[in-house]
């Protein structure tokens, strides 16, 4: 009897002709044979050769994860696609914006935690802050969770950037 294929989460980073339209593909693409995106970030990275980085967090079996980087690959204004979660070592981080309203206690330990997670202030009113936490999404997801107890009001977040390490470029 064989084992059941388990899905797991993979970041996948796509280097994509910087042109209208080529986000709606990819994601037309997930959405048309029933794939999540767990995340996704875009922005321009070479404004010379009008290339993009497209980092999508997304998961599912062996096949599945195959099927998808297979796909993407055959997208015409697409370059590369690169699995970074089985290349090898690679960096990820992700952004949020957290508001918190709160007083008294409440406040000082927002700012006390705040320190120990390295998240900067940076809105400051009489009754609210609003913090930048950047990392890891689990060091990003525990600020957020223990902000819920003390006043959490508003989230917003970057979704995953990736790089593989060393001296090679995607």
């Amino acid at each position: 009897m064989n084992a059941p294929m388990i899905a797991s989460s993979h970041t996948i980073s796509v280097l994509v002709d910087n042109e209208p339209g080529i986000l709606a593909r990819v994601v037309g693409l997930f959405s048309g044979r029933g794939y999540n995106i767990e995340s996704l970030t875009v922005a321009e990275t070479d404004a010379k050769e009008n290339l993009s980085r497209i980092t999508i967090v997304t998961a599912g079996t062996p096949m599945v994860i195959e099927q998808i980087k297979a796909q993407l690959d055959r997208l015409v204004p697409v370059h590369k696609v690169r699995d970074l979660t089985v290349e090898g070592p690679h960096i990820e981080r992700e952004l949020a914006l957290v508001k918190v309203k709160s007083s008294g206690d409440k406040r000082v330990e927002a700012l006390r935690l705040a320190d120990v997670f390295r998240a900067k202030v940076i809105d400051a009113k009489m009754d609210s802050f609003v913090f930048e936490v950047t990392g890891n999404s689990d060091k990003v997801q525990t600020f957020i969770g223990l902000m819920e107890g003390l006043g959490l009001v508003d989230v917003g977040r970057t979704g995953i950037v990736a790089m593989s390490r060393g001296g090679d470029a995607l």
